[in-house]
């Protein structure tokens, strides 16, 4: 605000301002453009202020927007049968996670996020298969998937778990180890991971994050909240406490 009122401070003051401005003669322009650098040679301390300002409208901007899109896509987001539901699925607060297995701030807030759904105890936690950083990923998500459509939720959340803290590269045959590992026929889940079925659910997925602007991992949706990157633990008990005072 201070800045706005500077400039057009600068401006009353020109001389040039009296024809207004696209009347200017070289001459004028010349004298008005020293007169604002003149000014701002004084008081730099208001550029700063105009950026801050300009950031804070963008901030809210991009929150509004937020909202907006939310609102509109509420049963894909928080509904689709698709996506493995934990936590407490008659919490009152919603947390959704687009992730990638091979996204390092996905496996940093693994653990975090998961404190936070035990501890807080009315959370209903959903996962959205999101691979985006190339083939692994896709292995991933897609043995993920497939493990869901052939043996159920309890062993979808434990090959998750197995997914996010794997070391090394997720290949074929790695995948095909941890199958086994886990207790699961690696044929069929090989099988599975190529079907209609776990296709159908990513696409179902990027196409939601394409209509959420979403391009990147972990982003969370916490009720009317959206998060794009990493967030703390306390940074999201906050937020999940913000959104419970709203109601």
């Amino acid at each position: 605000m201070r800045f706005t009122l500077a400039l057009l401070a600068a401006l009353t003051t020109s001389t040039a301002y009296a024809g207004g401005l696209g009347e200017m003669t070289d001459a004028e322009r010349s004298a008005f453009r020293e007169e604002v650098k003149a000014y701002l040679m004084e008081h730099p301390e208001v550029i700063v202020e105009a950026m801050t300002e300009l950031q804070a409208r963008e901030e809210l901007a991009s929150a509004d927007r937020d909202v907006q899109m939310l609102a509109a896509n509420q049963d894909a987001i928080f509904n689709s049968p698709g996506d493995w539901v934990g936590g407490n699925p008659d919490g009152d607060i919603t947390v959704v996670e687009f992730m990638d297995y091979r996204c390092g701030y996905c496996r940093k807030a693994y653990q975090e996020v998961e404190d936070l759904v035990s501890a807080d105890g009315n959370i209903r936690f959903v996962l959205k298969e999101f691979p985006i950083l190339g083939e692994e990923s896709l292995y991933s998500a897609q043995f993920a998937l497939a493990v869901r459509a052939l043996y159920g939720d309890d062993a979808y959340k434990a090959a998750h778990d197995a997914l996010v803290t794997l070391r090394g590269p997720s290949t074929p045959e790695t995948l095909g180890r941890l199958a086994t590992d886990l207790g699961h026929d690696p044929a069929a889940v090989t099988e599975k991971m190529s079907s209609p079925e776990v296709e159908a659910v990513i696409m179902s997925n990027h196409a939601l994050a394409n209509a959420l602007e979403i391009n990147g991992t972990p982003t969370f949706v916490i009720n009317g909240t959206m998060l794009r990157g990493y967030v703390p633990l306390d940074g999201m008990r906050q937020i999940v406490a913000g959104e419970r005072e709203e109601g």
